[in-house]
This record gives C-alpha cells, structure tokens and sequence, in this order.
C-alpha cells in the first residue's frame, strides 16, 4: 500500500454516483434482459469512472462500486443461504434511539426508520457462489487503470458484520456460526480481490451503527456482538498481507440527526484489531469531525495508515480547499504525515439510484479533497 512519503496521497471510500444508462440497463437485466448490453456499458463506465477520477487528481481510485447493487446487500446475491422475505418489515434497529427519538422526522424524511424494510432470512448453508460479478468487476478495474497515471486502485467488499444487516438467521444454531459462515464465504472473495493486485477494503458501517441498539441492553452485549464480529473479520482475512488492506468504519450515510452513533473512543480499539494496514474513519461530518482528538490519546500502531474523511457527503456545501488542509494538518501532526491519505467520510451512492449529492457536488467535493491534500503538503513538507 502506497504511503504519503513525498506528498499527502488522496483516496476515496468508495460508491461514485451511477451513470442514468448504467442503471436503466441493470434494471433491465434484473427483470430477464440479456447482460452483454450492460456488462459492456458497465466495462465502458468503469473506465471513464477511472478516468475522471485520475483528471481530477485522485491517487488511489475504485471502480465506484458500478458493478454492485448496493454497499452490503450486494452479497446476498453472490452466496447461498439466503432467502428474500418481502412480507416481513425488519425495523431499523441501526439506526438506535434516533428512530424513537426523531419520530416526526423519520416519518417524514427517512420512513424505513419508522415503518422498517423488507429484508431476508437465512435458510440454508452460506458459500461463495456468484464467482462470475467478483471476476467481471475486478478484470473491470485491472484494465481502467493501465490506461491512466494513478498511484494504486482499490476495490471495496462487505465486512461479515455488515453482511445481512435486515436479515435473520433461520438456519445456523447459533450466531457464532452463522458469523462464521459469512466469513467463510466473504474470504473468497477477498482472495479474488487481492489476487488481481488491487487493495482490498472492508466496509463495515454497521459495526459503528449497532453501537446504540445494543448498549441499551448493556455496555458487555455490544462488545460481544462485536467481538464475535472482529473475529469473523480477522478469520476472513486469513493469509492475506495487511499491507493489502484497507478496514472502513462509518457511522451511517443515511441523512438523518445521527445523535445515536457511537463514539469513536468507544470503538477505536475493536478497529484497530483489524489486521488491515489503514484504516479509514469518518471524521468530516459535524457529528464526528472533533474526533480527530482521540488520536492525542491513542496511538497509531507502528507501520499502519490512518485515511480520515476530510470531506463529507452529509451536505452539500462544497468544503474550502483550505479547511480541507487543516483537517489532514491536524491528524498529521498526531499521526505523522507520512501516515495520512486524505480520504471521505462515505460513498456518494452506498446503493443503484442513491445521490447523496448532485454529481456536479460530488466533483467538486473530490477536487476540493485534491487541492486541500495539496495545500497540506506545502504546509507539512514545506511550511
């Protein structure tokens, strides 16, 4: 994995906002249509989105996640065991207290908060099936990038805590094999990832996201749960170089009060037993962007990378390059600035369809992250 040694490197976390004729043509391959017409649309966008990415300035660039459905539910279609329950709403347990507490809000803005989704069951053993999407995406971005002056790509997977988050187990006896299962599966296509010379990220939102459902039952239930999680996530990572690595943790992309996410002190040290070489934080948003104070008292681990957000989704206000700048200073000089890649809080599209911003938003968000990772380097290197 590249470091900042020279200069302070950009990079992404992931989703980029879907082209229209990209998404009308997976509609229609969903509904029976053939899917050469979208798997050569969909090669073809991967390689401008790469493109675009390069132009702007980004050094470590994805495909935008153009070939999943979604951040996580993604991989429901890619293993067994897994059956859809569409009469069954599944509430929003994620989303903690806020749903209780910004009821009028959640009606009105986000209603899945109040009213829950439908979701699936598992009903038999979890294995990796779908080999074909994992080859198709990752031959996508192999060939995107030798085309265009990038310094690495990335390619992002689910984390086995992520897996099924409006989900229930029916089959496994107990959660720790049912965990297990997924990561079992998931190492396949972590596997798949590396072994195409692409840096493997992990998201994992919903290791942050239970923090409040679960404390409520007690401060020892969340640490389980969550533990078990860690595991999982350390077991489907098995023989793969932590340098190879990315480990992401947010706190919901979701527009809603977010006055029920977790603190970060309160689950800095589970992330950091992930046996990834950086870890990539929220810290831009006006919930989490003080948090780049828990760095004074806990210490990066030897050799390991910290990618904080220093641009958000969460508006649409286009961050000035010049605060971008400060917020990459202020962990660089916890951290070391050979240790920082100026990164974004999320995606900008964590499913088909979803725009968090406007496209146009989007870039200039990407080029204020570029210009401000600049502006840091003047200062770090030589300010």
């Amino acid at each position: 994995m590249k470091r900042s040694e020279h200069r302070i490197l950009t990079t992404h976390v992931g989703s980029l906002i879907r082209p229209q004729e990209l998404l009308a043509l997976s509609a229609e391959a969903k509904q029976g249509a053939a899917t050469q017409p979208y798997d050569d649309l969909l090669r073809r966008s991967v390689a401008e989105i790469v493109q675009a990415q390069a132009k702007v300035g980004i050094d470590v660039v994805n495909d935008g996640e153009f070939g999943k459905s979604g951040w996580a539910n993604y991989a429901l279609g890619r293993v067994s065991g897994f059956e859809e329950r569409p009469d069954r709403m599944y509430p929003a347990v994620w989303l903690g207290r806020d749903r209780f507490r910004f009821a009028e809000f959640m009606a009105k803005e986000f209603p899945r908060g109040i009213t829950g989704t439908p979701g699936h069951a598992c009903v038999g053993p979890i294995e990796y099936r779908d080999r074909k999407s994992i080859a198709r995406d990752v031959a996508n971005l192999t060939m995107a990038v030798e085309s265009v002056g990038v310094e690495q790509a990335f390619f992002t997977a689910v984390a086995p805590a992520s897996v099924g988050y409006d989900a229930a187990n029916e089959y496994y006896s107990n959660e720790r094999d049912y965990v297990l299962a997924i990561a079992n599966a998931l190492h396949e296509e972590y596997l798949a990832i590396v072994g195409a010379g692409l840096i493997l990220q992990v998201d994992d939102a919903v290791l942050a996201n239970m923090y409040d459902t679960l404390v409520q039952e007690s401060p020892r239930r969340y640490r389980e749960w969550a533990q078990l999680r860690i595991d999982a996530l350390n077991h489907a990572l098995s023989g793969i170089p932590e340098d190879r690595v990315r480990y992401h943790v947010c706190f919901g992309s979701w527009h809603v009060p977010h006055v029920a996410d977790a603190a970060l002190e309160d689950i800095v040290d589970l992330i950091l037993q992930v046996r990834a070489g950086a870890y990539s934080i929220e810290a831009a948003n006006v919930r989490h962007e003080h948090e780049w104070r828990v760095w004074e008292k806990v210490k990066l681990p030897d050799g390991k990378i910290l990618i904080p957000g220093v641009v958000t989704h969460h508006t649409v206000t286009v961050e000035h390059p010049r605060l971008v700048a400060d917020r990459i200073v202020a962990f660089a000089r916890l951290v070391g600035r050979e240790n920082v890649i100026a990164g974004t809080d999320c995606g900008f599209a964590q499913a088909e369809g979803i725009q968090r911003v406007h496209p146009s938003v989007m870039w200039a968000k990407l080029e204020s992250l570029v210009e401000g990772a600049r502006l840091a380097t003047e200062e770090l290197w030589r300010g």
